[in-house]
């Protein structure tokens, strides 16, 4: 394995900021790999693949998760490329479990904005966690994830569903509500990136972040790694989380570290 490319300075904005970009993480043949397994995401939909775009869009949103045990080329990016090593080196843990991966396709013309949001509160966990947004094809600044640096420094806000703004996890008023971005643009630190393929944007489970349409003719492909420290508990929820994990809650106690099959330890590697 190569010696992740994360040094104290690159340590020390992430745990400033909550996001930095972290360039050619995966090579070119690991590129080459997520894009068979992203493709294979779209001929054969899971159980979770929803369409996030609205029947008028010229374009299509379209997203997956928890795919990895049954698509290889995913298992392998998640275990053994750079991505969890980086992910360790960033959250200063020693050790790292796989969450789950998610994949996002945006094609040519897609007019649907993913609304700013954190992603903590949508989740199972308590606890540190990290993401990598991972291109597979070329992304102009202009089409990519926006993210809102010190944002993961807390509260947390109100998760709402993305097409039709309902509160469906926690209860009306139980937590603050995100503010008005788009409205004041410029009070905001916001962070993107013209990104290459391999590139990989890595960000805190509570840094809040959006993503604008794709009105350019190629599609933007993403494979997202998901990733919890050490310190990272169980935590169940009286709601359906997303994703969900149907009958984790009889196989974890609330509070227990994240011991299951599901979250397989991916960093330190093991000892062959």
């Amino acid at each position: 394995m190569k010696t992740p490319p994360v040094d104290d300075a690159l340590a020390a904005a992430y745990a400033r900021d909550g996001v930095v970009c972290v360039r050619s993480v995966l090579d070119a043949g690991e590129v080459a790999a997520a894009a068979r397994a992203i493709d294979a995401v779209l001929a054969s939909p899971g159980p979770l693949t929803q369409v996030a775009s609205g029947a008028d869009d010229p374009g299509v949103f379209t997203e997956d998760f928890c795919r990895w045990r049954e698509i290889p080329e995913i298992e392998r990016l998640a275990r053994h490329s750079r991505v969890p090593a980086v992910a360790a080196a960033l959250m200063a843990t020693p050790q790292v479990r796989l969450y789950h991966d998610h994949v996002l396709v945006k094609e040519g013309g897609t007019r649907q904005r993913t609304p700013w949001h954190q992603d903590q509160p949508y989740y199972n966990v308590d606890g540190r966690g990290v993401s990598a947004w991972i291109p597979v094809d070329p992304v102009p600044a202009a089409g990519c994830l926006e993210l809102v640096a010190t944002s993961h420094r807390g509260p947390w806000l109100m998760p709402r569903t993305f097409l039709r703004r309902e509160a469906r996890w926690f209860p009306e008023g139980s937590l603050a509500e995100l503010p008005d971005i788009e409205a004041d643009r410029g009070a905001f630190d916001i962070r993107r990136f013209e990104l290459a393929p391999g590139d990989a944007i890595f960000f805190d489970f509570l840094t809040v972040h959006g993503a604008p349409g794709f009105p350019y003719p190629g599609r933007r492909r993403i494979l997202s790694l998901r990733y919890l420290s050490a310190e990272a508990r169980h935590a169940p929820r009286p709601w359906t989380t997303s994703p969900p994990f149907d009958g984790l809650d009889a196989e974890l106690a609330a509070g227990a570290v994240m011991d299951h099959p599901l979250f397989p330890v991916v960093w330190p590697p093991p000892v062959r």
